[in-house]
């Protein structure tokens, strides 16, 4: 745990260092992960967005859930999950309720339009009412 937390602390300094060279690439990336954020928060409200996110990191063959490991934190803006125009990008790009399931498209990979990986995923709370991943996706 600690060496993993050690190298997301390293990948964190490096964008750090990244974002002072170029500050303005670096406001518009905040900007724009702050608008997909807060529209998902209006949509879904924070919990639920947080739920999904949580439940997205404890996918084994997803790369971007190295980055999603305390997305159930409230401490931590939920801004700081999405990435727009950084890579590795993830968003959502969609997300819709049918019932009691979640369907959400996710974007991750490379930057360039038409590039990203799209997967898609159905989300389901389970008998202890923890939304996960359906094994059926």
């Amino acid at each position: 745990m600690q060496a993993l937390m050690a190298l997301n602390a390293r990948e964190l300094i490096a964008e750090m260092e990244e974002d002072r060279l170029n500050p303005a690439a670096a406001l518009i990336e905040l900007l724009l992960c702050r608008r997909a954020a807060s529209k998902w928060v209006r949509q879904l409200g924070g919990r639920l967005v947080r739920e999904m996110l949580q439940a997205l990191a404890e996918v084994d063959d997803f790369p971007p859930a190295r980055r999603l490991w305390n997305a159930a934190h409230p401490d931590v803006p939920l801004h700081c999950f999405f990435r727009i125009r950084r890579e590795p990008v993830f968003y959502f790009h969609s997300v819709e309720r049918k019932g009691d399931r979640f369907l959400v498209e996710t974007r991750y990979g490379s930057q360039g339009k038409g590039r990203q990986e799209i997967r898609f995923f159905t989300l389901m709370r389970g008998p202890d009412w923890i939304l996960r991943v359906f094994a059926g996706e």
